[in-house]
């Protein structure tokens, strides 16, 4: 993977929370669907997609609007460096991830994309979903429309669980805004009518939704270097089989199967959130092969 040194990254699209408190964790706890402690929530990417059955979704506290000088400074084009920063890079990379939906959703399935921020935050974070600390990973909270991620994240996902391809940062990242294009489309609120009516087969409608952002994910991939940054310039020169191959390692090793096995148990299908680490690579798969949105219904299939 390459990103291209003359690509303008857009700032607008990132609040910057990092030493801004967070709020504490007072109120609304978050819960880790019994994986324990923090490794449960590290793994569970997008816990908050269902944010409606934390038990309320009051704001705690007040993380402030977040200032972006530095990153400006910091991922503008006359930095030299800019590129080997952690943050710059992410920031190129919700650009693209952005660019392709902005085109796409209304192309392929007919709907207006709405862009969303991601917040960057350290330690803790309050939400409209509720309060999180870093502890529970990057996620999506569709009461706000945003995505949230403590870059720390990725060290935890290289050491903790072996995915330390630089590929599997984007490939996180567009999880989540898959969870975005399911808010727009209205397939997280009918997930959680269903859930409503039949909480019973929760865990497995979880599966399907988790599943359906990896698709997603993989959609993206297929298109990224065709998208473009502000200023007309391609954000990724090129992407190669192998950085294809990290986010298929990333995908399998926060598959449900994978997580449960680290932890010392055996290997429970009930307690799927996620899904195993077959059916995460073979859903992101689907998504890249195909490069088709409407390829994504992994609830008929």
């Amino acid at each position: 993977m390459e990103l291209n040194e003359n690509a303008e990254a857009d700032t607008s699209q990132v609040t910057d929370r990092r030493g801004s408190g967070g709020g504490g964790l007072a109120g609304l706890p978050i819960p880790i669907g019994g994986l324990g402690g923090g490794i449960g929530g590290l793994v569970v990417l997008a816990l908050l997609v269902l944010g409606g059955f934390m038990g309320g979704n009051a704001l705690f506290g007040d993380d402030g609007g977040g200032d972006n000088g530095d990153l400006e400074q910091t991922c503008s084009t006359a930095n030299p460096d800019r590129l080997k920063n952690t943050d710059c890079r992410n920031l190129l990379y919700i650009n693209s991830i952005q660019a392709y939906w902005k085109d796409a959703l209304p192309e392929t399935l007919g709907q207006q994309y709405e862009m969303s921020d991601t917040v960057f935050f350290s330690q803790a974070v309050s939400t409209a979903c509720g309060n999180a600390d870093s502890g529970v990973g990057p996620f999506y909270c569709p009461e706000d429309n945003l995505i949230y991620i403590d870059l720390s994240f990725y060290n935890e996902l290289a050491s903790r669980f072996g995915a330390d391809g630089e590929f599997a940062q984007p490939y996180v990242l567009a999880h989540e805004y898959g969870h975005h294009i399911q808010d727009i489309l209205g397939t997280e609120a009918d997930v959680r009518r269903q859930m409503e009516r039949d909480p019973g087969n929760a865990n497995a409608l979880s599966v399907k939704l988790e599943l359906q952002a990896d698709c997603y994910a993989g959609v993206w991939a297929k298109h990224a270097t065709e998208t473009k940054s502000g200023n007309g310039v391609a954000i990724f020169k090129s992407i190669t089989q192998a950085d294809i191959d990290q986010a298929l390692e990333a995908a399998a090793a926060i598959g449900d199967d994978a997580i449960q096995k680290k932890m010392g148990g055996g290997v429970d299908e009930s307690k799927f959130t996620h899904g195993s680490s077959a059916q995460r690579k073979q859903w992101f798969s689907t998504g890249y092969s195909t490069g088709d949105p409407k390829a994504c219904n992994t609830f008929t299939s």
